[in-house]
């Protein structure tokens, strides 16, 4: 039987390793911006994506958010208890329920935009900036 390594196989060389590490460093750079505000990064998700959309169903803002309906669930919840997010009938359809930002919400969202591009900026740091295209184009093609 061939020992651990024999094979070449490096944990810290695979893909899911370094992208779970990635996404480690990610979301402490997140979270320590964020931390006054105690926003997640799901809640950001959602919060950031109704501002650009407008009113969602809370499962198509799921699926733009690329959150399971058990996430999209409790993040919504969640958002509703802090009166940053409400949920109302569908005027185009009464029978459905959509989420939209309060005006709470909306102001959070305006006032925590630049937070959210340094939070981008901290994370890709490191690289140059024809690498950080070059890592997000990629990351795009992957997701």
């Amino acid at each position: 039987m061939a020992e651990p390594g024999e094979a070449g196989y490096a944990l810290e060389a695979q893909v899911g390793h370094l992208l779970r590490r990635a996404h480690q460093r990610a979301t402490a750079i997140f979270l320590a911006a964020m931390q006054e505000h105690q926003v997640t990064p799901t809640q950001w998700a959602a919060l950031a994506k109704l501002r650009e959309e407008g009113s969602l169903s809370q499962n198509h803002l799921g699926r733009l958010t690329a959150m399971d309906p058990a996430t999209i669930q409790g993040v919504s919840r969640r958002l509703i208890a802090r009166k940053l997010v409400c949920r109302q009938a569908d005027p185009d359809d009464r029978r459905r329920a959509v989420l939209r930002l309060t005006e709470d919400g909306e102001r959070l969202v305006d006032g925590l935009y630049g937070a959210a591009f340094g939070i981008s900026q901290d994370t890709l740091a490191p690289l140059s900036e024809t690498e950080r295209e070059t890592f997000l184009s990629m990351l795009r093609r992957l997701s």
